[in-house]
Formats: C-alpha cells, structure tokens, sequence
C-alpha cells in the first residue's frame, strides 16, 4: 500500500500537545489507506474534545472526513469568542449550566471549584470507565491530567489541564470557560458538593464553640454530609485566595 502524505498546522493552545518541532507551523504527517482526520489528529497526540474547527483545503469538515494525499488540514481549538457560526462545530452546544467530573490527580482543584460554587464530582477510586459514563449520565465535562482518557471516542466534553500546580489549574479553568462571571462562593460543600442551605443558629448552636456561638449569628449547613459554615476568619482566607488566583 502506497504511502501518503498531508499537511497539518494546528493553532493556539493544541500546540501543547505536539512536540516542540511541530508547533506553530505545518508539517508533513504520513498515512496509509484513508483514515479519518480524527484519527490523524489523535495519531499526533490531540484529543478531539480539544478540537472545534477543521479545515481541509480551506473547507470546514467534520471528524470523519477520509484524509487523502496532499491534503492540507488546518486544526483549531474551542473559540471563546471568535464568531465561526458557519462553519462545521465539532462538539455539541455548549451545556448551559456548566457541570464537571475531575479525575484522581486533580483532588485540590476540586475544593477550588466547589468554592466558588461549580458542580464538580470526584472520588479518588474511579477508573476511566466509570469517569466516561458519569460524565455522559450526568452531562458533565471531564477535567484531566490524562491526555489518554480525552481520547476515548466515548468522551463528548473534556480538556486537559496543563499545570501541576492547584492555583494555575484553577485560573486555567476559569479562562478556558470563561467562568469568572459565573462564581458564587460559599454556596456548594467543598467536602461533598452538596448544596448549602441556610440554617438557623437556634437548630445548631450545640454544635458550635463558645466563640462562634458568640461572634457569629449566620450559618449555611450540607443537607448531605451536616457540615456547617459561617463566615469566619477561614471565609475571608478562602475569599483573598481565590480573588488573588483570578
């Protein structure tokens, strides 16, 4: 079988999958037969939630479109705010009300997240499998630090996180989904994620010390896990932190 050739240039931050000889610029990839274009650019180590635009010999496409010789293939990442409305959308409409599922190497972002009030499942013991299905079951976008896990044809919704480091991870979400706007801190249970309801101090003042019971007067329980919050000293910490992040 005769070998082929196409050439890709792929822009903005999915040059962060590509090793540095291939970023910002177009390059020749090599192929066999007549694979997808999808195929081709997880071949090249991007996963496809990450691509939102492509473009072959100037016209738009769709991932299952066959690559043939001398094709030249332009990729492109989600657009915040660049208006392409006429062209070929690779990923479903946007989810209305953002929800998301982090796997077990992002358990500091979860409590950053749930600060601020995102819906954001997490348990430290599920495998990729389950990750893929309760994200599907409850419409929720994948966050990661597996390229791999992004790659799975199952995956609709993810993006992989480039820091290692919990207050970069955090501000990279906020960018990557414009979130900023959307924040209400103390309304979810960074322990749970539970939904915090207010409560009144007469129904839990035997749970309280003797100076929270004096300082404060308003309180917020979980009705999943009772933990109970008011706005302490921890609350103004936690605020200055996240407003220092974004």
């Amino acid at each position: 079988m005769d070998t082929n050739q196409a050439w890709f240039r792929f822009y903005g931050e999915l040059n962060d999958f590509l090793p540095a000889g291939k970023r910002k610029k177009s390059f020749l990839y090599s192929f066999k037969g007549s694979p997808s274009v999808k195929d081709a650019i997880e071949a090249l180590g991007v996963p496809h939630v990450e691509v939102d635009m492509i473009l072959v010999n100037t016209l738009s496409v769709d991932f299952s479109y066959k690559l043939k010789n001398a094709d030249s293939v332009s990729v492109y990442p989600v657009f915040e705010s660049f208006d392409i409305t006429s062209v070929t959308h690779l990923r479903v409409k946007p989810l209305r009300n953002l929800r998301f599922i982090l796997d077990v190497h992002l358990g500091k972002l979860v409590k950053y997240l749930r600060l601020c009030g995102f819906d954001t499942y997490f348990r430290t013991d599920c495998n990729d499998q389950e990750i893929i299905t309760l994200a599907t079951q409850g419409k929720r976008i994948i966050l990661t630090r597996d390229k791999s896990l992004l790659k799975n044809s199952q995956v609709t919704r993810g993006y992989w996180i480039r820091s290692q480091h919990p207050d970069k991870q955090f501000n990279e979400v906020m960018l990557r989904f414009d979130l900023k706007s959307q924040i209400l801190l103390f309304t979810r249970c960074i322990e749970c994620n539970g939904t915090l309801k207010f409560v009144s101090k007469k129904e839990i003042i035997d749970r309280l010390l003797p100076k929270t019971r004096k300082y404060y007067q308003k309180f917020k329980k979980c009705p999943d896990c009772d933990r109970i919050y008011w706005n302490g000293s921890h609350y103004e910490r936690m605020k200055n932190t996240i407003e220092r992040i974004i």
